[in-house]
């Protein structure tokens, strides 16, 4: 019995898990309900175990269920690999190459990896996309890019590959003008939330819910970080910036470092990941370009920290 289990099977098991009941599995696979339902109970009748519970309105996965379901995940996975690589084989190289970038991968990195693209793929036309939060992960699961570098959504769907690349430092900072600027020692939370955070905010649906890094009770969202650059050394708020955006004008007084009570890890160091669909990996040029991404060399902006306000 268990050798006649499918691909189909898995694939339905796992859009069932995932969107929480038969009828919305049935839309994304794009089958009527009542396939689905017959799918999943042979599937349980072929395995003997039951993998969800119907004893309420939503099937909800038992103990097995859940216990398999990572394996079936691992299958599909491989079986998609194993169709891209394929794929890519008989595709060769790449003839245009689309990428998406998160707005706060360091310029000089990019230029440098772009500068070995053109001359290894001359013959490679390229795209280039540099969004913020979701907007680089929605391009990648769109199709619309092959491959992207994504930092300010911190999550990455279950259908992306991803891989390590920059750790970005970040620092909180306010313009010369405004009243924390003159703050001595860190800013307590007390003091942090009476101030006004600008704060990026998501063209996509991505991260609705979810606040990243956001302390203070009033927000301004700014869909774009020169915007929110400029607002900052005009003294409209306080907010996180990448180290290598805003050092010089903390060194030359145009913006002044702040150390804030209670920001996350994460506020401080943004650790950034390559990215592509599982079922679409890049090809000879797109992996080519991925690496020069993720290690730039000594363009890593990781290496100085600007001076701090004494205490």
């Amino acid at each position: 019995m268990l050798d006649g289990l499918t691909l189909d099977q898995l694939r339905t098991f796992i859009a069932a898990a995932d969107e929480g009941s038969f009828s919305a599995a049935a839309r994304r696979l794009r089958r009527a309900q009542s396939v689905v339902s017959h799918t999943l109970a042979n599937l349980e009748a072929q395995i003997g175990l039951p993998l969800f519970d119907r004893s309420s309105r939503y099937p909800s996965l038992t103990a097995h269920g859940k216990e398999l379901l990572l394996t079936a995940r691992g299958v599909a996975d491989n079986i998609d690999t194993f169709k891209a690589r394929a794929r890519a084989m008989r595709e060769g190289l790449e003839p245009e190459l689309s990428v998406a970038v998160d707005v706060v991968y360091p310029m000089a990195a990019l230029t440098k990896a772009v500068g070995r693209f053109k001359a290894a793929y001359p013959n490679t036309s390229l795209q280039l996309h540099v969004q913020a939060l979701g907007g680089v992960t929605q391009l990648v699961l769109d199709g619309r890019c092959r491959i992207g570098i994504v930092g300010t959504l911190p999550t990455v769907p279950d259908q992306l590959q991803s891989a390590p690349s920059l750790e970005i430092p970040f620092v909180s900072v306010v313009g010369p003008t405004h009243p924390l600027s003159a703050w001595r020692g860190v800013v307590p939370q007390a003091e942090i939330i009476k101030h006004v955070q600008l704060v990026l905010t998501d063209p996509t649906p991505l991260s609705q819910g979810h606040n990243f890094g956001v302390l203070s009770t009033s927000t301004w969202r700014i869909s774009d970080l020169a915007a929110k650059h400029a607002f900052l050394k005009a003294g409209f708020g306080w907010g996180q910036m990448p180290l290598h955006l805003v050092e010089k004008d903390v060194r030359a007084g145009r913006l002044v470092k702040i150390d804030v009570e209670g920001a996350p890890p994460r506020t401080q160091v943004l650790p950034m990941r390559a990215i592509h669909r599982k079922d679409a990996p890049p090809g000879p040029a797109g992996r080519s370009l991925m690496q020069w991404l993720n290690a730039p060399g000594r363009l890593n902006p990781r290496h100085r920290s600007p001076p701090t306000r004494p205490a």
